[in-house]
């Protein structure tokens, strides 16, 4: 798979209005972003994109990111993952982030359109 479709499988449709946004807000941080999240690290074997989009979730609930929650739900949605599988990804990981971020990241499972 090239780097561009995993970030066309990832991002789906909105592939293209992810990057120029990330260009406007900083063409040197969009390019890191690009290079190395998408181009080294999701590229590498041993996880299929649907189990790193899963981990992404998990991760971003940590640190409250939840524009970039969103992106990533959608992300693991793309990635074949279905919405059960999103659910239990915050369940779990409620379990090591406490519930107060497992509330947040499901309000913004539940503003999907799914």
């Amino acid at each position: 798979m090239s780097k561009e479709t995993i970030r066309e499988q990832i991002w789906g449709e909105k592939a293209e209005a992810i990057e120029r946004a990330l260009k406007r807000l900083e063409p040197d941080l969009a390019q890191l972003i690009i290079e190395v999240a998408y181009e080294n690290v999701f590229a590498r074997p041993g996880l299929d994109l649907k189990t790193r989009e899963l981990l992404a979730i998990a991760l971003l609930m940590s640190i409250g990111s939840e524009t970039e929650l969103k992106t990533h739900m959608h992300g693991a949605l793309n990635c074949g993952a279905d919405p059960q599988e999103i659910k239990e990804t915050i369940l779990q990981a409620a379990m090591y982030l406490g519930f107060p971020k497992a509330v947040a990241a499901m309000k913004v499972f539940q503003s999907l359109s799914l």
